[in-house]
Order: C-alpha cells, then structure tokens, then sequence
C-alpha cells in the first residue's frame, strides 16, 4: 500500500468513527429535542459528506443550483459517490431498503442522516409511490437513482417513470441531476461502481487514484402538474442526456421498484 492510499485510508476511518459520535449526537437529540432535530441533522451531514469529498481524490465542479423548494431529485446513476457528493450539497433525503435500517454500523449512519427506509416486496408500485408522497408532503426532498441501476458513466439507460408520480401527487417539481466523473477529460474509470464490484475493493482502489473531477449539473425544473410521470422521465432523461454529452439513452435496464442509497 503506498503512502498516499494509506493516509487516505486513516482519513477515511476517522471520517467514519465521526460520523458514529455524530450519529449518537442525533439519537440524543431524537431524544430531547425532536422538533430541532432534523434541520441540525441535515446540517451535520451535509458537513460530513463534504469532509469526506476533501479525503477522497474528488474535485468537485458544482453547474447550477438546487431549487430552494421541496422538490424530487432525479438523477443518472454511476456509482454509491453519487450519493456523498448529492448529498452534500442541500438538505436531501436518499431512499433504501428498509432491511437496511438493522445492519451494524451502516444502519445506524444511515437512520442519523436521516434516510428514507422504504418497505419493498407488497406486491404493487403503488405502495412505494404513496410512501415517497407522504414523505415528499412533508416538506422533504428526496433522490431517485431513475435508471434503477449503475453504469460506467458512458451512457445514460432509460429512466424509469414510475416512481416520478410522487411527484405529481405531492405537487412538487422534479429536479433533472447529472452527474459525470471525468480524468483528465475524459470518462474516469475508477469511480464507477458497476456489475459485481464489492464495497471495500472500489474503496481501496478510489484511495489510490489521481484526483478524478467530478461535475455536478443542476438542471431546470420541470413542473409536475404540466406532465404525467412518463413524460416527467423522458423529458428528466433527456436534459441529463444533454448535459453530460451522451446521446439520449435507449438502453432498457430491467424494471426495478427502487435503487437503494446503501
């Protein structure tokens, strides 16, 4: 192990052993203060998902801005970074199997920077629209990973509408985020979190890689009262197409409920 991946890796560790103080800090507060606790939480992890882009070899290019209302983020899908560097930028909430909430360590970060833990396996789609909904009603915003699956950043498959009526339902306009990952100016290679990759070896090979730009495009809004949920994903699908340079997705993945944040 060289030396700059072993610095990044004690970084790293600290970083995570943080997060754990933090996350007891929240429980505290779930305790004490429950009306306070969700704007100070978002705060926190918004802090600690951009300590961890200052350990990692990222440089971030942020294109745009989030819109300040309640809005259903949907955006193309490269790898579990996506979600550090989302999440690091407004108060957003990720979606994840709600099995997820009991695993050690991961569980307990998770339910502090206070992901949405969604029931699956009910038999029918409508389920999972009516809980984002609800969350949505709350004034929360959420992302959505529409292609239901990772790539290697060189493509942009087919976004998946179904889940997008939430926002028709909660009235709030869906917010198109692309997101690229680029060395040298072209697609980069390590950051993509693909096929059968296992967590800790994708981690030890991001500590050893150059810096690796990331670009962030926050795209204009689209109303979802002027759509339906079809429409709302190819016209998502299409402005992410557009601002990462690909041509416009065609390639089908297999249908899917939800692409979890963990």
């Amino acid at each position: 192990m060289t030396a700059r991946k072993a610095l990044r890796l004690c970084g790293v560790i600290g970083w995570i052993l943080c997060g754990l103080l933090l996350a007891t800090w929240v429980a505290v507060l779930q305790l004490f203060k429950p009306a306070f606790l969700n704007a100070q939480r978002q705060r926190l992890m918004r802090w600690w998902l951009r300590d961890l882009i200052r350990l990692l070899p990222l440089r971030l290019h942020v294109h745009g801005q989030p819109t300040s209302e309640t809005a259903l983020w949907v955006s193309n899908h490269v790898s579990w970074l996506d979600i550090v560097v989302l999440g690091a930028q407004a108060p957003v909430h990720f979606l994840s199997k709600a099995e997820v909430r009991h695993w050690p360590v991961i569980g307990w970060l998770a339910a502090a920077a206070g992901t949405c833990f969604i029931q699956r396996g009910r038999g029918i789609s409508q389920s999972l629209q009516d809980q984002l909904t609800e969350v949505l009603n709350q004034g929360r915003s959420l992302v959505i990973f529409a292609e239901g699956t990772t790539t290697a950043g060189d493509r942009v498959r087919t976004f998946h509408g179904r889940l997008l009526g939430s926002a028709i339902d909660a009235t709030v306009p869906v917010q198109p985020v692309a997101v690229a990952y680029r060395l040298n100016g072209e697609i980069d290679s390590v950051a993509p979190f693909i096929d059968d990759d296992e967590f800790s070896q994708h981690l030890l090979r991001l500590l050893g890689a150059d810096t690796i730009d990331v670009h962030l495009h926050f795209l204009p809004p689209l109303n979802s009262r002027e759509h339906n949920r079809n429409q709302l994903a190819r016209h998502a699908q299409s402005a992410v197409s557009q601002a990462l340079g690909l041509p416009d997705g065609t390639i089908k993945s297999s249908p899917v409920e939800l692409k979890s944040a963990a």
